[in-house]
């Protein structure tokens, strides 16, 4: 049998045996302790050999199932990002807050699902193949914006747009808390003002004011809603309506 490629275990097209004894691993078991080994050491850490140990086999025995880690990040990622949020209520109808308020979710979930992983920011970049899940979030995006009067390309933007500021927030988060990378930062911040308060008099200043530092989700609903104040500026030009009132 000729070895799966990523897109095919993804996409799950390479047939399975069925007959034979029952395989002592399933590929959903690899990919879910390859995302416990990852969460708590690190992608660098991760390598078939370790990951058979934690499984109890040996790494010859994973190669049946995957045959590298290009592949197993690829399932990894698909599976540790998973399904986006629902964006209807109970009977089909969509959110009351309309393509706002689902995009709003969408981002927030999306941020908070890279949090969860860390590594998964470092992998959801640059040319790779593209799971099911990775693909129902962008489904999920378009659908919200389908009745915008946005054209294709402006609705694929706008995922880039949210994706890239999910990602961003992650990444400056990364390894603590809201709270914590908020306590850090205006630790960093306090310091400065006392010791270059002259030479910097603006930023001083606005670190000096209470609540200057809100944290990773302060700026990430910050961010969410000027994006959307912009979009929705975009579409109310293309529908001919009065300037729409901005978001918080």
């Amino acid at each position: 049998m000729p070895t799966p490629t990523a897109v095919e275990l993804l996409w799950g097209i390479q047939p399975r045996p069925k007959r034979g004894p029952k395989p002592a691993l399933s590929l959903e078991g690899i990919v879910a302790e390859a995302i416990a080994l990852a969460d708590a050491d690190g992608l660098s850490n991760l390598s078939m050999q370790r990951l058979a140990e934690r499984l109890g086999f040996t790494k010859m025995s994973l190669y049946r199932y995957v045959p590298g880690k290009a592949e197993l990040i690829a399932l990894m990622l698909d599976t540790a990002l998973g399904m986006p949020p629902e964006m209807t209520v109970p009977g089909g109808a969509a959110l009351e807050a309309g393509w706002r308020g689902q995009l709003a979710l969408w981002c927030e979930t999306l941020y908070e699902r890279f949090r969860a992983h860390p590594w998964s920011l470092e992998v959801s970049v640059g040319v790779r193949p593209i799971g099911p899940a990775e693909m129902a979030w962008m489904e999920c995006a378009l659908d919200a914006l389908a009745e915008t009067g946005l054209t294709t390309a402006e609705r694929l933007d706008t995922i880039v747009l949210l994706t890239g500021h999910a990602r961003s927030l992650g990444q400056q988060v990364r390894g603590a808390g809201a709270e914590a990378f908020e306590q850090h930062i205006a630790g960093q911040f306090a310091a400065m003002v006392d010791v270059a308060a002259q030479r910097y008099p603006a930023a001083a200043a606005a670190f000096a004011e209470e609540g200057a530092v809100e944290g990773g989700e302060g700026a990430l609903r910050f961010g969410i809603g000027r994006i959307l104040d912009g979009l929705a500026v975009l579409i109310a030009s293309r529908a001919g309506a009065p300037r729409p009132t901005l978001g918080p």
